[in-house]
């Protein structure tokens, strides 16, 4: 049952986490996204009536509207000690909120501090946990524990939902304890989902009939297959990093595979995800419509932007049912803080 309340949505990207909350009945009230292409993208696809705010270092916390719930996905930033060090020098005390100043995690953790929303979803690059050898994951969640929040985290493959592996952290916070547990996830298999499910027909799907939109990208567009050139430099540098006891490869896949993450740099080579044209043919990249769907956007999301911007935005892009699925099992959580503050103001 959908509950409706009140979310934001900070570095708001293309609206992959504003599209969890809607999915289970909430409603955007304030958007922050530096980008303006993405703000082209995002504006294209909400229309809230109301300017999407751009770097939220410039916006102070009571501008924004009051929430339930503040959604970011926010960047990762090294966490100085200097300035902890320099309040230690001079006697001063201190907590894990300052050790996060001159961090985007800061304008987080001062919305948080100001509005004390219900709960918080935020999601960031499965290595956040190893950063600095785990400090600047602990930091983290020492600042949320220090505001008051009972804070969840999980490392979530978008593999579950989509034919892409694409780990991702996200964590989730309460105002009180609620009994939130992330075990109550309804994970499917990894590795069902192929990428049959996503292609262009001539791909060769055998996707029921009306699955994949006649009109735009039907037909793929000879210029995302790559030059023989291109395709030749791809094989060499693969070879020489090979010969190095490297990693680095491009990868070639097909109708029944999972693909690699699809990263924000997929505009400069497509090497991390090139699909099989047949032994005749040089492979060729994803179309934008083709990467919305292997990030979970279905094919209403419109896509205004250059080619480069696109595959840049769904780079950097959640997985939507991963959220989704987050979203859903916060739900009850969510409605019952939400109707012990109503019940509190009503005291009041």
């Amino acid at each position: 049952m959908k509950q409706g309340f009140t979310f934001i949505d900070l570095f708001a990207g293309i609206g992959g986490l504003r599209q969890a909350m809607e999915s289970i009945g909430g409603r955007c009230v304030f958007t922050s996204e530096w980008d303006k292409f993405a703000r082209q993208t995002y504006e294209a696809n909400y229309r809230d009536n109301r300017p999407i705010a751009g770097d939220i270092r410039d916006v102070q916390a009571q501008e924004i509207p009051e929430h339930s719930v503040l959604c970011a996905g926010f960047p990762c930033q090294p966490f100085s000690l200097a300035g902890v060090s320099k309040k230690n020098s001079l006697g001063r005390a201190h907590g894990f909120l300052d050790e996060t100043q001159g961090t985007l995690f800061f304008d987080v953790v001062r919305i948080l501090k100001h509005h004390r929303p219900v709960a918080f979803m935020l999601e960031n690059v499965k290595n956040l946990k190893s950063h600095d050898k785990g400090r600047t994951f602990e930091v983290i969640i020492n600042a949320l524990n220090e505001l008051g929040y009972t804070v969840s985290q999980q490392v979530i493959d978008a593999k579950h939902f989509l034919p892409q592996h694409r780990q991702r952290i996200v964590i989730v916070g309460f105002r009180r304890d609620t009994g939130f547990d992330f075990s109550e996830l309804d994970l499917p298999q990894k590795g069902e989902i192929r990428l049959k499910s996503i292609l262009h027909p001539e791909n060769g799907t055998e996707e029921p009939e009306g699955h994949f939109t006649i009109g735009e990208d039907a037909i793929v567009n000879s210029k995302y297959t790559l030059t023989e050139k291109l395709w030749q430099y791809l094989q060499n540098y693969k070879a020489k990093h090979a010969k190095a006891g490297n990693g680095f490869g491009c990868s070639v896949v097909g109708p029944n595979d999972v693909s690699r993450t699809l990263s924000a740099r997929y505009h400069k080579d497509g090497s991390e995800i090139l699909i099989d044209q047949g032994a005749n043919n040089t492979p060729r990249r994803l179309t934008p419509r083709e990467c919305a769907r292997l990030m979970g956007y279905d094919d209403s999301f419109k896509i205004p932007v250059s080619d480069t911007q696109a595959y840049r935005q769904f780079g950097n892009s959640v997985a939507v049912p991963v959220f989704m699925e987050v979203a859903r099992i916060m739900a009850p959580h969510i409605a019952r803080l939400c109707d012990e503050t109503a019940s509190d103001v009503g005291v009041a």
